[in-house]
């Protein structure tokens, strides 16, 4: 499925992308926004090394296999740490989520290290529909909280941000 694209892309869908960011999925936290179009980027490379076909799947999926998983364990260290900050109160479910899917991202690493086929595809699709449902769904969860904290003055772009006032 390709999403429509937005004014951070130009041109027209790519066949070889398997989503591309749409300002859906922006939480406004520009940290974590860049970090999640980085995922899209990361995805859509993985796909791109499924559509290669042959010999060059297995080299190009592996090497972009393993930048994903330094990736998303890299970014929901990130997300996680925010959460913390901003005292979300969701957040023991937030980070269950998280590591449900690093658990499927390391079962399909040693499923497709086993010599497991059509492991490439159905992981892409399968990274695609998580994420982007966490990012709309859950993310947004705590995109709103965050909006209204910063509406009601209990919560500022420091604190967002990690930068320590004094």
């Amino acid at each position: 499925m390709i999403i429509k694209k937005d004014s951070y892309d130009s041109g027209k869908a790519d066949s070889s992308e398997i989503v591309t960011w749409d300002k859906k999925y922006s939480t406004g936290i520009e940290l974590i926004d860049v970090q999640h179009r980085e995922l899209v980027r990361l995805a859509n490379q993985l796909h791109q090394a499924c559509l290669a076909g042959g010999d060059k799947v297995s080299a190009t999926f592996k090497d972009a296999m393993s930048r994903m998983v330094e990736y998303v364990r890299f970014h929901f260290g990130a997300e996680l740490q925010l959460l913390l900050r901003i005292n979300y109160p969701d957040y023991q479910t937030h980070k269950k989520q998280h590591e449900t899917l690093i658990a499927s991202i390391l079962d399909a690493a040693k499923d497709y290290n086993d010599g497991k086929q059509f492991v490439p595809n159905a992981f892409v699709r399968t990274l695609k529909d998580w994420v982007f449902g966490h990012i709309a769904v859950y993310d947004k969860g705590y995109a709103l909280y965050v909006a209204d904290q910063k509406r009601k003055g209990l919560l500022t772009d420091d604190q967002i941000n990690g930068k320590v006032s004094g």
